[in-house]
Order: C-alpha cells, then structure tokens, then sequence
C-alpha cells in the first residue's frame, strides 16, 4: 500500500471548523465622551478664578453645626428623604414640601431629570452655547438632542424652542456666557410647550438673574433647578434642588428610588438646612459679589476688554488685541486660573470667576503689567 504523507493526510481529512472567537468585555461598554470640569489645581499659593466658586466661607452657622456633629450618626443611614433640607427649602421659597426634590448637586438633579423626563424619542433642545453637560447626559442616556444656535449676542432666539421637541433645557443666566433672558421669554417658551417638560436651571440666579420659580404653579410642565455650590458656598457638599409640580417631583422621587435611596448623607443634610435658614449672611455674601463684578467689569472695560452683561458670579470676556489662549497662558503661568473654552464661538473668550477683593486686585494687577509689554 502506498504510504500518504501526514500533512496530505491531514489535509484531506475532514475540515475543522476554528474554535469561535469570544467578545472582548469591553464590547459591552456604553462609550461617551465625559465632561470635562474646570482644572482643580494643586499648585500652592494660586488665585483660583476658574470653577465660579463663591471665594467666601459658607454661613456660620454652617460652621458651628460641623464643630458640633456627632459623628456617631455616620453610623446610620441618612434620612432617605432628605426633610429637613427639603422642609428648609419649601419654607425659604414659600412652596409646598412635596413640590422639593433634592440631590447631590444640581448636576445629579440635572441627570436624574433627563433620564425621567426625556424619552419621547423627540430631540430634546437646549442651545449651542451653554453648560457642556447637558450633551453628556443625552449621550450617555440616548436621549436624541439639537443645539439651536443663539444669537451674535449670545442671546437665546425663543422662536427655536417654539417647535416640536422631547423637552427643553434652558441655564438662565446662560454659562458660560453670563446673560440672563427675560421672565417674560421664558414664559412664552413654557406656555408654548404644554407637551414637553421644560428645565430651567439657575445655578446663578441668585446673583441677579430673574427667576422663573414665580411660573411653577402656573405651569405644571416646568422644573426649576438650584444649587447651594454658588451663592450659598457650599460646592463642597454637593447639594442641589429642583421645584416643580408635586407630579413632577413624584415622577423625579420615583425614578431616584429605583436608583439608590440614600442619596445624600446626613452632614450634606443638616448643613445645607443650616446655610438655607441664613438668610442675612447669604444676601451678604451674595452683595459682596455683585459689588466686586461692577468693579471687575468696569476696569477690565477700560483695558481693552469687552464682555456681555453678566448676571452671574463670573464675566465671559475678550480682549481687543490679545487672544483669549495667549492670556489664558500666561495667567496660569503666573498662578492665576480662569477658564478657557476653545470652540469656533468661545475660542476667545475667558471665563473669570468674581473672587474676593484681593484677588480681583492681583488679576487687574497682573493684567495690567502684561497688557503694557
């Protein structure tokens, strides 16, 4: 018998189907792109003008809470209610309890109401030029979105939100831009989209914006979202809220507690309630930093800088001569931080937060002495 050569033999043989490949775990990743925060540095001695935070202490009544906090009540489970934040809240906006919804941070209230409220399939609207959070959220829920393009003045068009849509999304006062529109356009949006649930978040009005928490009992399609990280000094804690209908914040209570319950831990609670009750000290704080910014503005004015009008605790300015980028650069080097935005409509544009007197006086100084080289 003639001898075959193995590797014919094995060739002729029957034919082995290759072993299945198996998926790679990271096939079932949820890819977005994240949002980007303002730099948190760890450089010692900087001016931070960066992240808009308030640069004076929370109430002190805040403090003197911390001093006392027992700390055996870590131990337990916060109250998953949250109520004495809650009642704090109704009782400083002379609203009904059931009208609160709380959360950590008005960034987890943000995303707790996209995910409740946006699933029509409908494109939710907000504009171009505005808090870079909301397309995460709508991507990272696939929530389909449109930007509408605000004006050459950064001015919102209210006749984009007049049109069909899954929801609205409206910062008022605008970041980064500083402007606040008229109670009156936000109303005519609202009144205009009985079908869609319409947010407007005012993480800045409390520095001289107009509030739209007037139209919550007049429209039952409006949520108005707040936060204690601003005005009230607290980005620490991370505390935020929104009011609303009582079935709106039923359906936000029902969503959070499919979620997780315990939410917000009891220091964030009892602290937040604190600074809330202070009335005086926070209409003080807020005073000091509506002072400093007319100042701000107007010697920024007088070097060549130009900027909307803010209502906010920060100005989106532009220099006459130097690019945004340039100056961004050279203040860091020299220990001071503000916010850069590249983009086609904010590449040269700073965003610098209001700071205590001090720092304001260090920026112009430093400014100055740039600006003459």
């Amino acid at each position: 018998m003639e001898q075959t050569d193995r590797t014919d033999c094995r060739t002729a043989g029957p034919k082995r189907e290759a072993p299945e490949e198996k998926a790679s775990w990271e096939s079932g990743v949820r890819r977005v792109v994240p949002y980007t925060p303002g730099e948190q540095p760890r450089r010692a001695g900087i001016i931070k003008l960066n992240t808009n935070e308030c640069p004076y202490p929370p109430s002190p009544r805040v403090k003197r809470l911390a001093a006392e906090f027992e700390t055996d009540v870590l131990r337990l489970y916060p109250d998953p209610e949250a109520s004495l934040l809650v009642k704090s809240i109704a009782r400083r906006f002379q609203v009904k309890e059931e009208q609160v919804f709380v959360g950590v941070g008005s960034d987890d209230v943000l995303a707790m109401a996209f995910l409740t409220f946006f699933n029509t399939g409908r494109p939710i609207l907000f504009p171009d030029v505005t808090y870079s959070f909301y397309d995460v959220w709508a991507n990272l829920f696939g929530i389909p979105f449109r930007r509408p393009a605000l004006d050459g003045n950064f001015r919102l068009k209210k006749e984009d939100y007049l049109t069909e849509n899954g929801g609205i999304v409206i910062a008022n006062p605008n970041a980064p831009t500083g402007i606040c529109e008229p109670l009156s356009v936000i109303e005519e949006i609202v009144s205009g989209n009985p079908g869609s649930l319409v947010i407007i978040d005012e993480a800045y009005v409390d520095f001289g914006g107009e509030s739209a928490l007037p139209l919550v009992e007049k429209y039952e399609n409006l949520l108005v979202v707040q936060t204690f990280s601003k005005s009230r000094a607290m980005a620490g804690m991370r505390i935020g809220f929104a009011i609303g209908s009582p079935k709106a914040v039923r359906c936000l209570r029902d969503v959070k507690f499919s979620f997780n319950s315990y939410t917000m831990d009891a220091p964030s609670i009892a602290w937040g309630a604190a600074s809330m009750e202070d009335e005086a000290y926070f209409q003080e704080t807020v005073e000091k930093i509506k002072a400093t910014r007319e100042y701000l503005k107007g010697q920024l004015a007088a070097l060549g800088f130009s900027f909307p009008d803010s209502r906010t605790n920060f100005l989106f300015a532009s220099h006459e001569s130097i690019p945004a980028q340039e100056l961004f650069g050279a203040l860091k080097e020299a220990g001071i931080y503000v916010r850069y935005f590249p983009g086609e409509r904010t590449g040269n544009f700073l965003r610098i937060t209001v700071g205590t007197e001090e720092q304001t006086e260090a920026l112009l100084s430093f400014l100055r002495g740039y600006l003459k080289q």
